[in-house]
């Protein structure tokens, strides 16, 4: 075993076993181990493709299944092909960048028979696979052109043949948790058993293929994927959720349990290894200046450096004297030419950086000697490219915390650096202001004959300081003394056996890590000669390395990264004479990483027969911080080859080691990477905050004491404390050494004969569910799925971001420009197969990009911060995306159980319920109201009645005592009148229709007529002239002339369920009625007899009709809800007087007054505002058709200023028109004017909760145009009663304007969990889940309400959440429908409590809502109570046991990108629905799933099922502004909605 002797001993066991120094490590006997795989001779235990092959082997097992993932629907637009070549010259991703560039490509020769892996992965153990599976269809005939749509359409026509949903089933609960184990995903055919009840259903199509939970029929492609998706999620999830609920407001998340079962560390406490003594040998320099000066006189000829050219051909050869001389030259300029003599800009100790390009190390290698010898400090960084670097900005920040003022650069590298006109170098991004000081010998001064640069012993003075970009992006220096660099030197020395005179060809970078230390540091050292492989040389001759080595006869040592083995291994076979048996060393800088071990296996088996030793590739370990941590030595030829760790990988993922039981497919193969370093002393510490020794088998950080390593963070005591000052503790709590340890910030542990095995990086640790992954593993996982053949260059990302209180996995690959959309899906779902059988964990979010363009390090690397910052921010512009939060969020809160409510066994005393007061309010009681106009109509006997009068008699009273007064003025887009109206003239104009009406036959008393005119007079005198003609009048929309397919059906629908009798209208409308367009989409010879008004005769009608009594039916009043049902409600004769009398006492509504009106005039409180108040209560009302604001944004609030109007009412839409359309012009309007200040109520018309935050802004708008901030307030009606809260007038004494000062009383916070239970928890303003809610408005007179409970009809107490019940003389008094259905009618307009007052009859608003008692009090000496109005139950989704009201999810996702203008959700089968309109460019599209996913998770713990992003204008708004959530989803459904993309979360 591999850790066998710490492991407790097994009774018989030999304790000898994994004692030398390099046994192989195998889990058992070979024998065994020939049993599992009938291969070569060759033990083929240690390939290099264990792990691909593994994964392949895991993806067998899902080879078989249907693919049942529904692709993603896309715009054509959005599948745009690139046209490149297929072969791409290879890029590079190194690993501390967060890159994959080492594929684990199969290798080409000696590949192994798979049979047995795939057959034990099929019959074998079955991994809990909660991922999509492998995608069967690969149809090739997708054309290049963007074919994806049609094949999805194709896969969906498929998937929908195999698609049944029984019609009597319930939709399925995707969110309760089954324990039915389905291996596969086939969708199972449901038994087709049609009972009777389901024949009498009438179908449409072919809707008998998929009908909806809701009854709704659908034949779409786009149901038939959401169903698709359904049935996947129907599998169960991996752990199943405890069943626990806690009945609290705090909802609580599932918390991850430690699995009992889960593995233990079990070892003894480790403890720390000492390498080697340090040998220092005589002639060692006693720094590094020192040897320097000694090479550089002693041999001046002899060669340091040899720099490439992007041919491959020697550019210049740096000699130790050039390299002596020109440091020096550097360091005196340094010194003496910057500032004055006085003041030196420069001063021993001050920090310089080095801007070098990678392709001049000669340039780099003196300033950074010339630093040395100045004793200043260099601070070698990158290039910066642009103004706009990724991560330049960082660095800037570095450079300023150093105090930077001076930045050495090449020649050529400063007319690179971007300039200002006058020629000076631009500031960068953050960067303090430097002086840019160029290194060149022409450019510098030649020193004084007698001047030397001071050389002395190396000390703890800074030698350099090397830059580490943090996980989160943010760059830190770490200070390396000078007596730490020289012991390093010396350390790596010993280690690689260096000598003088030997090769090194670098490839790595030498600005840095690795490539400095050895190749700058160490060569001159060691008078060694460099051969420097440029990147640009690399990305065209990837072989230029191994040729580089083949030209040097004698012992060569290589420095490499895994890329350039692999690269290496894609461009060899063009090449006969290459022979490696001069490289006596490789070191591969990267070799920790536990996937490059693929990479140097993979060059072994190719390069082997070309001369190449295995005994000469050497991984090696290192961090900033603690420079080289361990090196693999060359071994002797002939002795054993290192042993190697095959690890469990969920072992791991609890951080413990354990070998690979036999029947795993998820190991983790582990090459080590030497002992201990020289005079270094080691250990292992856990990853909790103390740092305590770890046992044996258990993975921690590694932390070595030794001289040669980086001494602090510079400028951070507190980091530099926590990172470089650790002091190990045993398991007593004592301290194993005196001296500090430094962390490395490498996950491993130390095996058998102080081997060290690295697992992994602090920086790409994510800890998912309580168990650790490694970012660097799922790479490998990935790249395993298809090497080379569909990721660009390697290029993978992976990062974890936090959402609801866990790590989630993102990765993100570059793809192939040749890819098409079903390569990529397949690949996708691949990888997540492999990584869930591999890791045992899900993958929140897969995403592709185009190649090229993720953000790049300055070698090519990806830049991992940079590119979780975008994916963030929502910039990363992805081309495909797959979410996956179903098979990851494991946490969600358990479904609520519903809790039995107050039953009529609850104790009732007095107005109490439950001890709380019963939630009911009431507006003044009309009977005690004087009503002076009232008494005076009554006074004149028009009528036998004393106490009522019909709307039509007040008419004729108002033309008989008031003929002039004028009612109505119309304005147009202008602002000026269109048309107005006096008493008599609309006297005049109604008995007018009314002769007509007597003449056009035999009408009958109560017959139907609908009125189809434009907002305006006509609409108006048509009315009462049906009320004079004794007809009930029924207000209906007219089409849109642009938009006659869509609007046009809805008019024929109100038209035939009112019953109309004949159609009253405009000649222009009655002509669009009888159109070719209109004939196109309704049949235009069913319309009833249609008369237009236009001219109308001199005639009266023979006698006036009078009504036989108060409660026959005045007018119907039909509108569509926004759940998309359309339905008419009666109102009486006695009703519709009751209603105006009811706003006159409270809007304080009198002849002398003035009210501004911008609002439909069809419907609900807009129509009686517009048509029958005037009249009623005799006030003047500006009309203003809201359609009118489209042309003149300002026209309302102009016409308000013009007329000094003190009351205004509107609707939402109007106020969303006026807040963007004029948001920019308030200078201007107020410089014309404009002048709000007399506005006392400005009432917003809605039938939803009041929206807080448009009003808001909406007020504080405009308050410079002198808008009183308490003047808008908004109002409630609904379909039973069309106003149950007005705001009161401000004349009488009434509460709502008193002391003006005071905090802004109408607004409560509420939290959104709470009402998600249908409870009311009251929290203080900007608490954590707060919503704020709005008071509706000050109940009318004669207004009763009650909050009930829905579904027992009990009262309910005070601040609890019910429904709205009302009673009141104004209320509607039914539906109107054609079928009847009377049961629903009785349960709306004459409910009755179930307990308490039994007697009185509420009408039910079907809205759920608050009462609370407020501090202020009204005029009466009452307590004021506010109701609140939380949302429509019929538009409440009912997800998980909670009830979500869909705005509320939508504010949040309209917060989440700036490019989301209107969003809205609905529920279908349920999922959970979300469609976004995007203003911004269709590449953004993508950007905006995971986005839209996060926020919904994290702020309402539900996981969205679908993402549609739309077009602006998609998503439908009724004329209220409300949005059609209903129409939306049939379209979505029916495919009509041209989706820009729609995205299926898994």
């Amino acid at each position: 075993m591999l850790i066998g002797a710490y492991l407790p001993q097994a009774p018989g066991m030999d304790p000898s076993i994994g004692q030398e120094r390099r046994a192989p490590i195998t889990p058992t006997s070979s024998s065994r181990y020939n049993r599992r795989r009938s291969s070569g001779s060759r033990d083929e235990r240690y390939r290099s493709d264990v792990h691909t092959e593994a994964v392949q082997a895991a993806l067998a097992k899902h080879k078989e299944r249907k693919m049942a993932v529904p692709m993603p629907s896309k715009r054509r637009s959005l599948v745009v092909q690139n046209s490149m070549d297929a072969y791409t010259p290879p890029d590079t991703s190194s690993e501390e960048d967060g890159g994959g560039g080492e594929g684990t490509s199969s290798s080409r020769e000696g590949s192994i028979s798979m049979e047995h892996w795939i057959s034990r992965a099929i019959h074998g153990t079955s991994s809990t696979t909660t991922t999509t599976s492998s995608t069967a269809s690969s149809s090739s005939s997708s054309t290049r052109s963007g074919g994806n749509g049609a094949a999805a359409g194709r896969l969906a026509d498929v998937l929908a043949q195999h698609v049944y949903i029984s019609n009597h089933s319930a939709p399925p609960d995707v969110t309760g948790y089954t324990n039915t184990t389905t291996d596969g995903i086939q969708v199972e055919r449901a038994p087709v058993s049609v009972t009777s009840a389901q024949r009498q259903t009438p179908k449409y199509g072919n809707a008998e293929l998929m009908d909806t939970g809701d009854g709704v029929p659908v034949s779409s492609r786009v149901s038939a994927k959401i169903q698709q998706l359904v049935n996947t999620l129907k599998r169960p999830k991996r752990p199943p959720l405890r069943e626990f609920f806690v009945d609290d407001f705090e909802e609580l998340l599932e918390v991850q349990q430690p699995d009992p079962n889960q593995p233990k560390a079990e070892g003894a406490q480790m403890v720390a290894v000492q390498g080697e003594k340090l040998g220092v040998v005589t002639n060692w320099p006693p720094s590094l200046e020192a040897a320097l000066q000694r090479w550089g006189t002693i041999s001046p000829k002899a060669p340091c450096l040899t720099t490439m050219d992007t041919n491959g051909k020697p550019l210049y050869v740096l000699t130790y004297g050039k390299l002596w001389s020109r440091s020096v030259k550097v360091a005196y300029n340094l010194l003496h030419k910057l500032g004055t003599k006085q003041e030196p800009l420069v001063r021993p100790g001050d920090r310089v950086a080095l801007v070098f390009p990678n392709n001049d190390p000669g340039a780099f290698m003196i300033a950074f000697y010339g630093c040395l010898l100045a004793e200043v400090v260099p601070v070698p960084i990158e290039v910066p490219l642009s103004r706009k670097d990724a991560g330049s900005q960082q660095i800037g920040f570095l450079l300023g915390s150093c105090g930077v003022t001076v930045a050495l650069t090449s020649d050529a590298c400063h007319k690179g650096l971007p300039k200002s006109p006058t020629g000076e170098v631009q500031q960068f991004r953050g960067w303090p202001k430097v002086l840019w000081f160029v290194t060149e010998s022409k450019h510098l001064s030649k020193p004084p004959r007698d001047w030397f640069p001071y050389i002395k012993e190396a000390t703890q003075d800074t030698a350099y300081i090397e830059y580490k970009t943090c996980k989160d992006g943010g760059v830190l220096g770490v200070t390396v003394t000078r007596i730490a660099m020289l012991t390093h030197c010396q350390s790596l020395t010993q280690s690689c056996s260096y000598t003088e005179a030997e090769t090194i060809v670098n490839v790595l970078d030498f600005k840095k890590d690795v490539g400095l230390w050895h190749a700058v540091q160490t060569s001159v050292m060691n008078m060694m000669h460099v051969i420097s492989i440029p990147y640009a040389l690399m990305k065209v001759n990837p072989l230029s390395w191994i040729q580089k080595v083949c030209l040097y006869k004698g012992k060569t040592v290589a420095c490499v990264k895994s890329r350039d083995m692999h690269w290496a291994l894609v461009a060899h076979r063009d090449q006969r004479d290459i022979n490696l048996s001069s490289l006596r060393m490789l070191v591969v800088a990267d070799g920790s990483n536990p996937w490059s071990i693929s990479s140097c296996d993979a060059f072994l088996n190719v390069f082997q027969t070309k001369g190449l030793k295995p005994e000469v590739i050497c991984p090696c370990a290192s961090s900033p911080e603690a420079l080289t941590v361990a090196i693999q030595r060359p071994l002797e030829e002939g002795s054993t080859p290192p042993g190697r760790g095959i690890l469990s990988m969920q072992g791991l993922s609890h951080g413990v080691i354990r070998v690979d039981s036999e029947e795993k497919l998820s190991v983790l193969t582990l090459q080590d990477v030497g002992s201990v370093m020289p005079g270094g002393v080691m250990c292992v510490v856990k990853l909790e905050s103390v740092p305590q020794l770890c046992k044996t088998d258990e993975i921690g950080e590694l932390c070595v004491c030794t001289v040669a390593t980086g001494t602090s963070y510079y400028g951070l005591s507190g980091m530099t404390k926590n990172t470089f000052e650790v002091f190990p503790l045993a398991n007593d709590g004592s301290s194993i050494s005196d001296l500090p340890f430094t962390r490395t910030g490498l996950l491993g542990f130390i095996g058998p004969a102080g081997l060290i095995f690295v697992a992994g990086k602090m920086d790409g640790l994510m800890v998912v569910g309580g168990r650790r992954h490694n970012a660097d593993d799922i790479v490998a996982t990935a790249l395993a799925v298809e090497p080379m053949k569909f990721v660009y260059r390697g290029r993978i990302a992976v990062f974890s971001i936090t959402v609801l209180h866990d790590e989630r996995i993102v990765v993100v690959a570059e793809q192939r420009p040749d890819s098409t959309e079903e390569d990529s899906f397949q690949w996708m779902s691949r990888v997540l197969q492999a990584i869930d059988s591999i890791h045992q964990v899900g993958v929140y979010c897969l995403a592709l990009v185009p190649s090229n363009t993720l953000p790049k390090t300055p070698l090519g690397g990806i830049h991992l911060s940079e590119t979780k910052q975008l994916f963030l921010e929502g910039a990363l512009h992805p081309c495909n995306v797959l979410m996956c939060p179903h098979t990851c969020v494991i946490n969600l809160p358990k479904p609520r159980q519903k809790q039995p409510e107050i039953g009529p066994a609850s104790v009732m005393v007095g107005n109490l319920v439950s001890g709380k007061r019963i939630a009911q309010a009431s507006g003044r009681d009309l009977g005690q109201i004087e009503d002076n106009d009232q008494a005076r109509k009554t006074s004149l006997k028009i009528t036998a009645t004393t106490s009522f009068l019909f709307l039509s008699e007040v008419l004729q009273w108002r033309a008989q005592t008031t003929p002039d007064h004028v009612l109505y003025t119309l304005l147009n887009s202008r602002g000026t009148i269109a048309s107005s109206l006096t008493c008599v003239q609309l006297h005049k104009r109604a008995e007018k229709i009314a002769a007509i009406l007597a003449e056009r036959g035999p009408l009958q008393d109560g017959d139907h007529i609908a009125l189809v005119y434009p907002p305006g007079i006509d609409l108006i005198a048509a009315f009462y002239g049906c009320l004079y003609a004794g007809c009930v009048p029924i207000t209906v929309r007219p089409p849109h002339p642009q938009n006659i397919s869509t609007t046009l059906p809805t008019v024929k629908m109100i038209v035939e369920v009112s019953r109309s009798v004949c159609v009253m209208t405009t000649q222009v409308i009655s002509k669009l009625l009888r159109s070719k367009e209109a004939s196109a989409t309704v049949d235009i010879r069913t319309w009833p007899p249609i008369m237009d008004t236009d001219d109308l005769p001199k005639k009266k009608p023979p006698l006036q009709h009078k009504p036989s009594n108060a409660d026959t039916l005045a007018y119907l009043d039909f509108s569509v809800s926004t759940t998309g049902m359309l339905a008419g409600v009666k109102m009486s004769h006695a009703a519709t007087s009751a209603f105006c009398r009811s706003i006159k006492l409270q809007c304080e509504l009198y002849p002398s007054r003035e009210v501004a009106i911008c609002l439909d005039p069809y419907c609900g409180l807009g129509f009686v505002l517009w048509c029958l108040c005037s009249v009623y209560s005799g006030h003047q009302s500006i009309l203003i058709p809201p359609s009118e604001l489209e042309v003149n944004p300002a026209l309302w609030l102009s016409a308000v200023s013009q007329y000094k109007v003190r009351d205004t009412f509107c609707s939402y839409s109007v106020m969303e028109l006026c807040t963007k359309g004029l948001g920019l012009q308030t200078d201007s309007l107020k410089s014309r004017g404009l002048d709000l200040s007399r506005v006392r109520t400005c009432v917003v018309v809605a039938e939803e909760r009041p929206r807080t935050a448009l009003t808001q802004s909406f007020s504080k708008l405009f308050k410079d145009l002198g808008l009183h901030p308490r003047a808008v307030s908004t109002s409630f009606g609904c379909r039973v009663n069309l106003a149950i809260c007005l705001p009161a007038g401000v004349t009488g004494s009434c509460w709502y304007f008193q002391g003006t000062s005071g905090p802004d009383p109408t607004t409560v916070y509420v939290d959104m969990r709470a009402l998600r239970h249908d409870r009311v928890r009251l929290v203080e303003r900007g608490s954590p889940h707060s919503l704020s809610l709005m008071e509706s408005g000050k109940i009318l007179p004669g207004v009763r309400i009650i909050i009930a409970n829905p579904e027992t009809k009990g009262p309910m107490g005070e601040s609890h959440l019910g429904e709205i019940w009302v009673h009141s003389g104004h209320n509607a008094s039914g539906y109107f429908t054609v079928y009847g259905d009377e049961a629903l009618q009785s349960d709306h307009f004459s409910s009755r409590l179930s307990f308490g007052d039994t007697q009185t009859v509420w009408a039910r608003t079907g809205y759920l809502g608050f009462l609370r008692r407020t501090e202020l009090t009204d005029a009466s000496g009452e307590r004021h109570d506010a109701l609140y109005v939380v949302g429509a139950l019929e538009e409440a989704m009912e997800l998980r046991g909670m009830r979500y009201h869909p705005i509320d999810i939508e504010t949040s996702v309209i917060r989440t990108h700036k490019s989301i203008t209107e969003c809205a959700v609905f529920t279908w089968t349920n999922l959970l629905v979300v469609v976004v309109e995007l203003d911004g460019s269709e590449q953004e599209a993508l950007d905006l799933v995971p986005l839209v996913t996060n926020v919904v998770l994290e702020e309402h713990y539900l996981i969205v099922g679908v993402v549609v992003v739309v077009d602006i204008g998609v998503i439908p708004i009724n004329s209220r502004g409300e949005k059609q959530r209903m129409h939306l989803r049939d379209g979505f459904l029916a495919d009509q909605l041209d989706p820009i993309y729609v995205a299926y979360n898994m």
